[in-house]
């Protein structure tokens, strides 16, 4: 069985400051999820229980448009047209032809205009280490570049909503949620390295509950100017060989009545040792006083 990861509502790149959005040319309309882990199985752009909605400037769903979609279609629709005819020429230099070209600049105007793109849904995966990550891996690498005019510019802003490794039970704390990090003027790679720990939770009616807890280290690599990568946010993660079993259990009427009993036991012990200093302060005060009259 796989561990079943739930991604809700993850929103990368949501909205920034007004003069923030003004300047910048990243966005998260091309985003990607990957998956791959040890035993060799990769994903790319995984479409199956992971929906992208379009974002504006001001976090509101604009429509569930994906452009990573439409520009594959694209690339697609030129590689079929470029077979049917080979010496038809692009405006982009042979690379593209007219349609792309005008696509690239629908999508550098949504950008520009500070969209963004929210990530949910469930990724099932098999039971060893691995990775899922959110990028623009997704796209053919001319048209990532005619896009973003290099990898410093991609903005991986993000905020995570929800993350959680498989069913929540009562007073579970997954330390993902709520996350939030914003980039101004830079780009990078952000990695949060999670251990996962198989859990079973045992409910008072004897349901088990087989779940995951976790915890996470974060690490950022900021863009260098000669890097050849491109930004994007890594979930890397690894399993515990320790399973946790957590019961719920209902004290007996025996258990509620002993507690009564020291309660009670020390609330008499607490009484009887104010009522002797009590009385010990009280003798100390009155017997000099006493002692005076007889004089």
């Amino acid at each position: 069985m796989g561990v079943r990861q739930a991604l809700k509502s993850l929103d990368a790149f949501p909205r920034a400051e007004e003069h923030l959005l003004q300047k910048t040319r990243s966005g998260a309309l091309v985003l990607s999820v990957d998956a791959i882990d040890m035993s060799g199985k990769h994903e790319v752009d995984l479409d199956t229980n992971i929906w992208k909605l379009r974002l504006n400037s001001h976090g509101q769903i604009i429509g569930t448009e994906y452009l990573s979609d439409l520009v594959e279609k694209e690339h697609a629709s030129h590689k079929h047209d470029h077979h049917e005819h080979p010496d038809h020429e692009s405006h982009l230099g042979g690379g593209f032809d007219e349609a792309a070209e005008e696509m690239i600049k629908r999508v550098r105007k949504a950008l520009a205009n500070g969209e963004g793109c929210r990530v949910y849904g469930v990724l099932d995966v098999q039971r060893v280490a691995g990775n899922f990550h959110i990028s623009v891996h997704g796209l053919n690498i001319f048209v990532a570049q005619m896009i973003f005019e290099g990898s410093k510019h991609v903005n991986v802003s993000h905020i995570i909503h929800d993350l959680s490794f498989g069913p929540k039970y009562p007073g579970i704390h997954n330390p993902l949620d709520g996350t939030e990090r914003i980039l101004h003027d830079t780009s990078g790679v952000f990695k949060y390295y999670i251990k996962i720990v198989p859990t079973e939770y045992r409910y008072i009616w004897k349901e088990v509950l087989p779940t995951n807890q976790f915890s996470v280290t974060e690490y950022f690599s900021p863009m260098k100017d000669f890097d050849r990568s491109w930004p994007a946010v890594y979930f890397l993660y690894d399993l515990s060989p320790i399973t946790v079993t957590i019961k719920e259990e209902r004290r007996s009427f025996l258990h509620f009545i002993t507690r009564l009993c020291a309660v009670l036991g020390g609330t008499f012990a607490l009484t009887g040792m104010l009522d002797r200093w009590m009385y010990r302060l009280l003798e100390a005060v009155t017997k000099p006083n006493a002692r005076s009259v007889l004089r």
